[in-house]
């Protein structure tokens, strides 16, 4: 049985928590339990954030209470370092969100010491990506380097696996007729032997053998990235930037990099750094499909040995008749088509349902995928197998 001092412990923590997350004045919140110390600190990150009457949704708790960054970098720039002194990476990162939502603070990451005091995450670098035209000179060189640092921290989160998965299934891709014997494949290999079953010894006979190649061996892939560089996509074209860097390490595949609003611009020729390619994106604006699809069809030169992934939630500005019949062309002449509604960590983005379920009806599966999911979505497609769709996805 738990003793008087340690019932009344769990309950003076109990107030505690309850204090902190209704905010408010000593008693003004019912708990009648008064802060002190990195308590009141604490509270008054959140306050300045959650409780203040200069935030644009107003007081969440209907008082008076008075609160707010205030609209200087100075003053944001020392909330920053609060939050990261009391919170977790997770919830300093959350917050970093609120703040640009609820208090309208994008343009003070315009200041450089604002940026040098941020965590930084892909929602972030979106933000300034969607920025990068109202940059002054003085701010863009930090905010390149700390989109350079969360654009490095991906690629040491993804590259080794992607490239390891993909190369797997470029090696099987090059099937060989005549393999050496550790290069059969023998579940291909028995299952094209069937025939040649001998029940009395229990054996298949294997007069033909099946083997894997080697990706030296195999015809070079295509890969065409086609990413819809609207404001809702911002996570998306970051994540595909990396990912587009990534394949085009691999000398086995050749990547292009498309990206593209009412306009379509070509970024293949920086693929080689990531960071120039998220700057040569312009995020907002329409959306039209068609046009980009043409471009990248366009370009496509062996469709049997080509994989076009468009990252677009679908909301399509442009002829959607023409973009269906141009999927519906590629795909008749063996282009493997694959649409990604987000690529990113969320969970289900908003998309237009009516065209994740006319792509899917082609044939052209369309569904959100996480960063860790894509590298298996791509093998598949490089190996012409289906595609590993989610249980929850679109247009199925």
């Amino acid at each position: 049985m738990e003793d008087a001092g340690s019932v009344e412990a769990a309950a003076a923590e109990r107030l505690r928590r309850w204090r902190l997350v209704l905010g408010g004045e000593p008693g003004a919140d019912g708990t009648g339990y008064a802060l002190g110390g990195r308590d009141a600190a604490m509270d008054g990150t959140l306050t300045a954030l959650y409780g203040g009457g200069t935030s644009k949704g107003g007081n969440r708790n209907g008082g008076d209470r008075s609160g707010g960054l205030g609209a200087s970098a100075p003053s944001v720039a020392r909330w920053l370092g609060d939050i990261r002194t009391y919170f977790p990476t997770s919830v300093v990162q959350v917050m970093q969100r609120d703040a640009i939502d609820r208090l309208g603070l994008s343009t003070l990451l315009l200041e450089p010491e604002m940026l040098e005091a941020v965590e930084a995450d892909v929602h972030l670098v979106g933000t300034l990506l969607s920025l990068n035209k109202a940059m002054p000179e003085t701010t863009k060189e930090t905010a390149r380097a700390v989109v350079r640092k969360v654009v490095q921290d991906l690629e040491k989160r993804l590259a080794t696996r992607t490239r390891a998965t993909l190369t797997g299934a470029l090696d099987r891709s090059a099937r060989i007729s005549r393999p050496r014997h550790r290069d059969i494949d023998w579940d291909r290999t028995i299952r094209a032997n069937l025939k040649n079953y001998l029940p009395e010894h229990g054996t298949v006979v294997p007069e033909r053998l099946v083997g894997y190649g080697r990706a030296s061996q195999a015809v070079r892939k295509e890969v065409v990235l086609c990413i819809d560089q609207s404001g809702s996509m911002a996570a998306s074209v970051v994540y595909a930037s990396v990912f587009g860097a990534v394949l085009a390490s691999m000398r086995s595949i050749a990547t292009r990099l498309v990206v593209f609003d009412t306009a379509v611009v070509d970024l293949t020729d920086q693929l080689d750094d990531p960071v120039d390619v998220l700057f040569g994106t312009q995020l907002g604006g329409g959306t039209d499909i068609n046009r980009a699809l043409a471009h990248c069809q366009s370009r496509i030169t062996r469709p049997a040995d080509t994989v076009v992934v468009l990252i677009s939630d679908l909301y399509e500005g442009g002829i959607r008749n023409e973009m269906l019949k141009r999927v519906a062309a590629m795909k008749a002449a063996g282009v493997q088509f694959v649409t990604l509604l987000a690529l990113s960590d969320e969970g289900a983005p908003a998309y237009d349902r009516e065209h994740a379920a006319a792509l899917a009806a082609l044939g052209a599966p369309a569904f959100a995928c996480t960063p860790d999911l894509f590298p298996e979505v791509m093998a598949a497609a490089l190996e012409k197998r289906p595609i590993p769709v989610p249980d929850a996805a679109a247009g199925r």
